[in-house]
């Protein structure tokens, strides 16, 4: 169960967040629930009431658990013992929430039962469901409508000619009534209102311009003439919503049972079909067949049978291995099997270059379970050693999305890799950049690092072979639009419609000075010119070996020996013996302590003495929380410990720190970090999230949560595979 008491199934990019009684209420903000499904929720009422009453919960469902199952009565006390108790399991599978609910009589008598559910889906996207207010106006043809099936109903969305959407619920025994159910007499959801966007059986969604979705649309605008002349249409029919309830009726022999299978198929506008899995125990089957097949591969079963860390051949110092006590090791091993699993939970589809099936790391439950540029080469880096089929289809997915023009909407640039792809409503009408947005520095260097270190990891260079011309369109990147000809730096402009920063520290103000006022931009942030030296290293060894074109090679060498011997000289803060955080558009140093360092370590940019320094400076108090290094040092103007980006703790922060330090032959340090990072992954039930608060360990004795924090999140669930190799002397990737 998640720290908010949601309990979370997840597989192939289908995810439910339910209670734990296994209900959904519509609610948003932090922690929304429901059945989501391409980037919208397909299920945002599901609430079961036995002979008129919410059943008590005597055993809740948990995480980990598969299926998910959870015990119901209806009312009853001492006195009035409850005469029936309801067996309730729940799984999915693609696109499916399957359910099976059993009712055991406690009574030598028949018992009559009643069974209501109601349900609805409101078909909303994610990004209207997140806390931060923002509206996003529909045209006044877009309208969800319900329907009875013979053996359940259906929802629909529709949004002109161009958008359709459903989501069916089917039963058997089929439902012995299906009415609809008005909207002032519909529960209301934990946020207060009563489900989803308000629509009705055949009316309206929201309140929007005629013109919303076109490109470039603004969300949040106010309505147009046509459409607020069509608000009492509207408002008349939204009292009717498209929320039903099934009924049954069902008799129970005395000590007897009856069986009830619920199906809930979410069919997003261009989705594939959803999985035939018929109930929670055959989708529970199916899941930890997979889960086993990627925690536990057969031996000499292929590429993902794992393959020895090591470092690469520009590796400042070779490391010694630090020492683990058997305790720890014990730690680390419990931490890397739960990593694993959630990794092989958070896998989505992808299509490669050739239209070929391809399953890659989905960035996080519940806001970005879909492909992400960053977050899924980083989380495939970590893994390299031990699955590298991540890694190849990684590699694939972003190439098969490589940008091939200039569209200012989206940040797409020749070369340029996606940050990140959406197949929800607004991205798909342009009311948000991110269906295939590309506003992202850092992934485009990171993709070539991975590129290479895969062909080093495994010996398979033919991958390396296929994807030359997306390799050189990626350098080009850097040396062009990225800014390094230009700029001498890899640097970023903020995107007034997209991202303001656009590197990991992606929040507003992130990227700040130490009295903490922004970096303007252009801004070139340190851990993204240690990234793009490390792909040019490295692509040049591609070029060597791999494509025969020596000249090739020997001028990227001799930008990446420019870049770092430039890099040491305009960005080292000489006074605090400390790298700064970023350049800004006018060459100043933003000079507030951050962990980006660390990331300079990974990517050996910085000579072993500076290394070595910032390494230990790392390791200090006001960095060192005593679970894990903070993303800004305690005790300058902008820290906060429930800050974003500005003194809170990561995870996968602390991966990439703790393989710089193993890079740079940082041994103790390596194990202090490891073992506070394994302290914290135990006090989650070794499931580490995806961000926590900065209090330090003297503060409290367990680590304070970020309030919206993802879990399970790929990289998060990764870091544990980069502590091993780290602790087992393996340096950079």
């Amino acid at each position: 169960m998640s720290g908010d008491g949601r309990v979370l199934l997840a597989r192939d990019g289908t995810f439910a967040a339910l209670t734990p009684g296994g209900g959904v209420t519509g609610r948003r903000g932090a922690s929304p629930d429901g059945l989501f499904r391409r980037d919208a929720r397909h299920l945002s009422r599901w609430r079961l009431t036995v002979d008129g009453a919410e059943p008590a919960v005597l055993v809740p469902a948990r995480d980990g658990r598969l299926p998910a199952a959870a015990v119901l009565t209806p009312p009853g006390g001492r006195d009035e013992p409850a005469p029936y108790t309801v067996f309730r399991e729940q799984a999915v599978a693609s696109g499916v929430l399957v359910e099976r609910l059993r009712l055991v009589s406690n009574r030598p008598e028949p018992v009559t039962a009643r069974l209501e559910l109601l349900a609805d889906a409101d078909f909303a996207d994610l990004f209207e469901l997140r806390s931060d207010g923002r509206t996003y106006p529909r045209p006044a043809d877009a309208a969800r409508e319900a329907r009875e099936l013979p053996d359940g109903a259906e929802f629909t969305y529709r949004r002109g000619a161009q958008w359709c959407s459903r989501t069916a619920v089917r039963c058997a025994p089929p439902p012995e009534e299906v009415t609809e159910v008005p909207a002032e007499s519909r529960a209301k959801g934990a946020d207060g209102r009563a489900g989803g966007r308000g629509a009705s059986a055949t009316g309206v969604v929201g309140a929007g311009t005629a013109d919303a979705g076109t490109a470039g649309g603004t969300p949040g605008t106010g309505p147009s003439e046509d459409v607020r002349a069509a608000s009492a249409q509207r408002a008349a029919a939204a009292a009717a919503g498209t929320a039903r309830r099934l009924a049954w009726t069902l008799t129970l022999p005395p000590h007897g049972d009856v069986e009830l299978a619920l199906r809930v198929e979410a069919r997003p506008h261009g989705a594939p079909n959803v999985a035939d899995a018929a109930t929670p125990a055959q989708a529970a089957t199916d899941l930890r067949a997979g889960i086993e097949a990627f925690t536990h591969p057969p031996v000499g079963a292929g590429p993902d049978t794992g393959a020895t860390a090591t470092a690469p051949p520009h590796t400042a110092v070779r490391p010694p291995a630090p020492v683990l006590s058997p305790t720890e090791r014990s730690a680390l091993a419990r931490a890397c099997a739960q990593g694993l699993a959630d990794l092989a939970l958070l896998r989505v589809p992808a299509t490669g270059p050739r239209a070929e099936a391809l399953t890659v790391p989905g960035a996080g439950v519940p806001w970005f379970l879909t492909l992400f540029g960053r977050d899924s080469v980083l989380t495939s880096l970590f893994a390299l050693p031990y699955r590298p089929a991540l890694a190849r289809d990684t590699l694939l997915a972003l190439a098969a999305t490589q940008g091939t023009r200039h569209d200012a909407f989206s940040a797409e640039q020749p070369g340029r890799i996606a940050h990140e792809l959406r197949h929800g409503e607004l991205a798909a009408f342009r009311q948000v950049p991110y269906g295939r947005y590309y506003g992202s520095v850092d992934v485009t260097p990171l993709f070539l690092v991975l590129l290479q270190a895969y062909a080093d990891a495994t010996g398979d260079t033919a991958l390396a072979g296929r994807l030359e011309p997306q390799a050189r369109a990626a350098v080009a990147w850097l040396l062009g639009d990225g800014g390094l000809a230009e700029h001498g730096w890899l640097v970023y402009t903020p995107d007034p419609g997209g991202l303001v920063n656009q590197n990991w520290k992606d929040s507003a103000g992130a990227i700040c000075f130490a009295d903490g006022s922004p970096a303007e931009g252009p801004v070139a942030v340190a851990e993204a010119q240690g990234y793009a030296y490390d792909a040019l290293v490295r692509t040049a060894r591609l070029a060597r070996a791999v494509w025969g074109d020596a000249a090739y090679a020997d001028r990227l060498d001799a930008v990446a020996a420019d870049l770092r011997d430039r890099f040491h000289r305009d960005f080292w803060l000489p006074a605090r013996d400390f790298p700064a955080l970023a350049l800004d558009g006018r060459g100043r140093r933003a000079d507030a302590l951050a962990s980006d360092a660390g990331h300079l370590l990974w990517s050996g940019i910085l000579d072993p003495e500076r290394g070595r320094r910032t390494g230990r400076r790392l390791l200090a108090d006001d960095f060192f929380s005593g679970w894990a290094v903070r993303t800004l040092a305690a005790g300058q103007v902008p820290y906060h410990p429930l800050s974003y980006h500005r003194g809170s703790c990561w995870p996968h922060d602390n991966a990439v720190i703790a393989l710089g330090l193993a890079r740079y032959g940082l041994a103790a340090e390596v194990r202090k970090l490891a073992r506070g990072l394994l302290a914290t992954a135990e006090a989650h039930g070794w499931r580490l999230p995806e961000v926590l608060a900065g209090y330090a360990r003297s503060d409290h004795p367990a680590p304070v949560p970020y309030p919206h924090a993802c879990s399970p999140q790929a990289w998060a669930a990764a870091t544990p595979l980069a502590l091993l190799t780290a602790v087992s002397g393996g340096g950079g990737t």
